[in-house]
């Protein structure tokens, strides 16, 4: 599969900034649900680019409300992966969210994990 610049982007900073951000991220469960749907070959196109328009705003180095700022950092990035969740949520399926949950799991245990 040939990846497309933001596909390739995400691919590579997605989980290094995950793990430095684990602790304040509330929805991390959905976020790397909505990764592994992303990079799933079963899943449409157009759900794929929706979801890595969200992920990638997840992993910008600046956005609306940046992620330092405790309490708030993350709302912005919460509601694009939200609002990309109600247009593809038929697409994140439960092997998607069972991934999700293993991974978050090594990543609290301090396990590397890569795309």
């Amino acid at each position: 599969m040939v990846l497309t610049g933001k596909e390739a982007e995400v691919k590579e900073r997605f989980f290094p900034k995950l793990t430095r951000v684990l602790a304040h991220v509330p929805f991390a469960d959905e976020l790397v649900a909505a990764y592994y749907c992303a990079f799933d070959k079963t899943t449409p196109m157009r759900a794929k680019g929706i979801l890595i328009g969200a992920l990638a705003y997840f992993i910008l180095p600046v956005d609306v409300v940046p992620d330092f700022i405790l309490g708030l950092g993350f709302t912005d990035d919460m509601a694009v992966l939200l609002a990309a969740f109600n247009v593809v949520r038929t697409h994140v399926n439960q092997s998607h969210r069972d991934r999700a949950r293993d991974t978050l799991e090594r990543l609290r245990r301090g396990e590397q994990v890569s795309a």
